[in-house]
């Protein structure tokens, strides 16, 4: 008797019809996916590269690939111009309809049709320079300061307490505010101790438009001690955005300290002013290799200024510890809002419009998950 031959892959797809196809797997790639023909031409665009270069497949469809993400670096060009050659490309520019880009590259030939490549382009988030232990190692002296920061809080919130009972009515919101901040720096202190555990801080729902109008009342009430003119505040908010999944303290704090090095940013000028502003993005993925999975990340929050911008030889680094541009700053803010934004598996990324001249810090958060009940 003859023996029975074992299948290939093809016939076990033809046994499990819901396995699936190759269409479906390029479509749900995370990292944006071209076609090119033998002129260069995009031919196929899938889901993430439509996010990524803010067209339609549509309206890329036919037109030269370099003419989309162009200009690139010359030896990036040059291969390009190999039909055959394949290309692996690390931490380039490439321009979008949006902003630049820093992008890992790679151009794959196919044998099967001469002259055709697949191209890939992967981010590179600027939260992912350096590591977490790196992080917290370089945070271990305010840990060390931790008990005696507390102590002034206590007496802090005390006081405030007692101003509470003594203002007249209109005077006691902003005493509430006194300790509700005190609280919350407490809580930070606390996350400040804990930045080299694994554990991240408990999720809940939150509605990102409340946090950030917490945010901003804390910023301008800081604004006062400030000289030069106030920012003016603009928010353009989507008003039918899900709540997100992330710790709430957590969240309003990376948006006060981005918002209050955007304050820093513009000061003194007559025309300063912030934008922050909310959307979802249907389809944004980030992968979070640290986790083994890909996070769906549609809700945006771009917090924007009209400032000078970032020194372009910090640009790169403005995420890792002990980096800054301010002649008093520690470099800690940007360090712990990378931490606290990659332990609510979000994305932070930042980019300068110099179209524009606005400079733009983008979070990106996973939605609320649907409730049990």
């Amino acid at each position: 008797m003859a023996a029975t031959p074992i299948p290939g892959a093809s016939d076990i797809a033809s046994f499990d019809p819901s396995r699936p196809d190759a269409a479906a797997q390029i479509a749900g790639l995370v990292f944006a996916l071209l076609l090119i023909d033998e002129n260069a031409l995009i031919a196929e665009a899938n889901h993430a590269a439509e996010n990524m270069l803010g067209r339609s497949a549509k309206r890329l469809i036919g037109l030269p690939l370099l003419d989309i993400v162009g200009p690139v670096d010359p030896r990036v060009a040059m291969r390009l111009d190999y039909v055959d050659a394949a290309l692996v490309a690390r931490d380039i520019r490439i321009m979008t309809e949006e902003r630049e880009r820093r992008v890992n590259m790679t151009v794959s030939p196919l044998v099967s049709h001469p002259g055709w490549r697949v191209v890939t382009f992967s981010e590179v988030g600027h939260e992912e320079t350096g590591n977490d232990d790196e992080l917290g190692s370089s945070l271990g002296a305010p840990s060390i300061l931790a008990h005696e920061i507390k102590n002034p809080l206590a007496a802090i919130r005390g006081a405030g307490q007692l101003a509470a009972r003594k203002l007249p009515l209109p005077d006691k919101k902003l005493a509430r505010m006194i300790t509700d901040e005190v609280d919350r720096i407490a809580r930070l202190i606390d996350r400040m101790q804990q930045l080299g555990a694994r554990n991240p801080e408990a999720a809940e729902a939150c509605n990102p438009h409340e946090a950030i109008r917490a945010a901003i009342a804390t910023v301008r009430a800081a604004e006062g001690s400030k000289a030069g003119a106030a920012a003016q505040f603009r928010e353009e908010f989507d008003p039918s955005i899900p709540p997100a999944w992330v710790n709430r303290d957590a969240l309003e704090q990376v948006l006060i300290n981005l918002i209050s090095n955007a304050r820093d940013a513009v000061g003194g000028q007559s025309d300063a002013t912030i934008t922050v502003q909310t959307r979802f993005i249907s389809g944004l993925a980030f992968s979070a290799i640290r986790l083994g999975r890909a996070v769906r990340l549609p809700i945006e929050i771009t917090i924007s200024d009209n400032g000078p911008g970032i020194d372009p030889a910090m640009r790169d680094r403005v995420f890792e510890p002990f980096v800054s541009s301010k002649k008093s700053g520690q470099g800690l803010g940007l360090a712990l809002v990378r931490k606290l934004v990659r332990d609510m598996n979000g994305s932070i990324s930042h980019d300068r419009d110099t179209k524009t001249g606005h400079t733009h810090f983008r979070l990106h958060l996973p939605l609320a998950r649907p409730s049990k009940d």
